[in-house]
């Protein structure tokens, strides 16, 4: 019976026939795992904790991925450079190669895994299948999800170990330990002068440019920076109020 039920589950991936189909975005698959897989997009369902620090996740392959982080195992050596990873050597392969052979019918544009083809696909169609249980938001990637839900539960996992300061993302994180060591990498190509942030550069820009992309509707005014623009509007408004 059961090498009669993977038979039929093979011809299927001939006959393209997928008779799992999801309820919720109708989506279907070739078989039932898969399914219950991918519903767990849906429902945020993630029954495989990690016992070393209690973080869960949807399945257990992505458990066992996670865990490396903490044994520091990398079982996968790359024969071309010699290094190793904890992840599979596909991506760092394709470094050597540069195949990307996964192309949008769209845009046209290349990938080198189906994953990003998938996601990148989304700029197109507009799918944000990752919806925030706690207050209704969806997103297009679980990444995206994962620091939103942060605003809800104050979660901060990324610690500077200079000054011990948290934030909710690693990117916040890098900015601030800017701080610290001083480090400027963004420069401005007409003046050589340096900033810790890229919106600071942009803004520095505007004085070279002269544009002035913030404008009152009440006045037609314009300023170089939004929170000029803000504190502006409330000069204007107090003379000249908004009556309803």
């Amino acid at each position: 019976m059961y090498i009669e039920s993977k038979f039929n589950q093979h011809k299927q991936i001939h006959t393209g026939e997928q008779p799992y189909p999801c309820d919720i975005r109708g989506k279907s698959f070739l078989n039932g795992s898969h399914l219950t897989q991918h519903k767990r997009i849906h429902t945020g369902e993630k029954p495989f904790p990690c016992d070393i620090c209690g973080k869960s996740f949807p399945e257990n392959c992505n458990l066992t991925k996670h865990k490396r982080i903490h044994t520091g195992e990398k079982p996968f050596h790359s024969d071309i450079s010699g290094e190793s990873f904890s992840h599979s050597l596909d991506i760092h392969k394709q470094i050597h190669t540069g195949d990307k052979e996964y192309h949008c019918d769209i845009c046209g544009k290349s990938f080198s895994q189906a994953v990003y083809l998938t996601r990148h696909k989304r700029i197109h169609t507009g799918e944000q299948p990752y919806r925030c249980d706690i207050c209704g938001k969806s997103f297009s990637q679980a990444v995206y999800l994962t620091r939103h839900k942060r605003i809800h539960t104050g979660e901060q996992p990324y610690r500077c170990d200079i000054c011990g300061k948290s934030f909710s993302q690693t990117a916040n994180l890098t900015t601030h330990k800017r701080v610290h060591t001083g480090e400027q990498p963004y420069h401005c190509d007409i003046c050589g002068k340096s900033f810790s942030k890229k919106g600071i550069l942009s803004t520095h820009i505007l004085t070279h440019t002269g544009l002035k992309p913030y404008h009152c509707d009440i006045c037609s005014k314009s300023f170089t920076q939004k929170h000029h623009l803000i504190r502006h509007k409330c000069i204007c408004y107090a003379k000249d109020p908004i009556v309803v």
